[in-house]
């Protein structure tokens, strides 16, 4: 600023009398005289130590539940508006053989349900895409080796921060030995 530039806003931490960091961020513009000849430098600084903070609990917050979702014992998945994957936690992955890489971005419908299931699942993400939950559904999935499982699922609305619905988590049970035993009580 003192060269007759303006830089932009910058960042910085300042140390307070009691050696508290409080993190400023400053704007710095050229003073010039009558004669725009530089004289001086006005900076003008907010304190925004809460900001920050308030911002790191947040990323703290979202990679819990990250690691949560990504860990949990129950397969998760979910959908964006458009009916792609974007969420696939490892237990989907244990019981599919699919791994995220797999089936990120593709159509979750129309790749891994079965022609006889695909307009009643996706009818029950279509009521979630607005608005309307759907709890205890059973979807029938394909593994990667061709191997029908079976997930009991609660398809639950996704909205943003200003609460425009922008997909679909599923939350579920693999049921696919429940049945089977049921099944097999049903024969004998």
């Amino acid at each position: 600023a003192l060269q007759g530039e303006e830089p932009a806003n910058f960042e910085f931490p300042l140390f307070t009398k009691s050696n508290e960091r409080v993190d400023i961020l400053l704007n710095a513009a050229t003073r010039r005289g009558t004669d725009e000849v530089v004289v001086g430098v006005v900076g003008v600084g907010q304190d925004i130590t809460a900001i920050n903070q308030s911002q790191a609990e947040l990323t703290r917050v979202a990679n819990d539940l990250r690691l949560l979702i990504d860990t949990a014992n129950a397969p998760i998945f979910g959908i964006n508006a458009e009916g792609r994957v974007n969420e696939w936690n490892r237990k989907m992955a244990a019981i599919t053989g699919f791994s995220k890489d797999d089936v990120f971005g593709k159509d979750l419908v129309d790749e891994y349900i079965s022609d006889e299931f695909r307009e009643s699942v996706r009818q029950v993400l279509d009521d979630a895409l607005h608005g309307q939950q759907t709890d205890n559904y059973q979807v029938p999935l394909f593994t990667k080796h061709g191997d029908r499982v079976e997930v009991l699922l609660n398809a639950t609305t996704r909205v943003d921060a200003a609460g425009t619905i922008v997909g679909v988590v599923g939350v579920g049970q693999d049921i696919t030995a429940i049945n089977q035993s049921q099944a097999e009580l049903t024969r004998v």
